[in-house]
């Protein structure tokens, strides 16, 4: 990937990558290990399936997507496989519409487990490269993006090369403990 080669080219070195998923994203990144955020899947399937859904299949997804971020990589994989085999017949289950044509009826349902079975090889990596040390969500970049965000906000007369220093300052200082 160009972005890759453009962060090692200013000496980087790159360990592992979480990020939230962008189809395509995760496949194309090769010999890093990387990391499916867990809480941005979790927040996909909730959107598919909305908060409190009505269907059994669906209520049971849920309630598996919802252990994800406490769960082991074995332990889930066979809880997901095991809810396939179960609502299988389910999922196939089809409408004709009244132009003639025919539409899966669980079509939201189907677009969750279709995301969860793409995603699935990318949500434990963290257990299995445990040396790496790295993390299962991007809660601590996105925290840091936020806080740089408020801390530009209130320069908001900066010339674009002057916030380009600022966050070059504020990324070489984040994290550093105070003196």
């Amino acid at each position: 990937m160009d972005g890759l080669a453009e962060i090692r080219s200013h000496g980087t070195s790159i360990n592992g990558i979480v990020c939230n998923g962008h189809k395509g994203l995760l496949q194309s990144i090769e010999n890093i290990p990387a990391q499916m955020c867990q809480l941005h899947m979790i927040q996909i399937i909730r959107r598919l399936l909305t908060n409190s859904p009505h269907q059994q299949a669906s209520i049971e997804l849920l309630e598996l997507v919802r252990k994800l971020t406490k769960g082991n990589g074995e332990a889930f994989s066979e809880q997901f496989g095991n809810w396939c085999k179960e609502w299988d017949p389910f999922l196939k289950e089809r409408t004709i519409l009244s132009s003639g044509k025919s539409t899966y009826t669980h079509r939201r349902l189907r677009a969750a487990q279709n995301t969860l079975r793409y995603h699935l090889p990318w949500f434990f990596t963290y257990q299995i490269v445990p040396e790496l040390k790295i993390p299962n969500t991007t809660n601590k970049l996105e925290g840091t993006n936020s806080e740089q965000k408020r801390r530009l906000h209130s320069h908001n007369g900066l010339t674009e090369t002057n916030k380009k220093k600022f966050i070059d300052g504020f990324l070489k200082t984040w994290g550093k403990p105070s003196e």
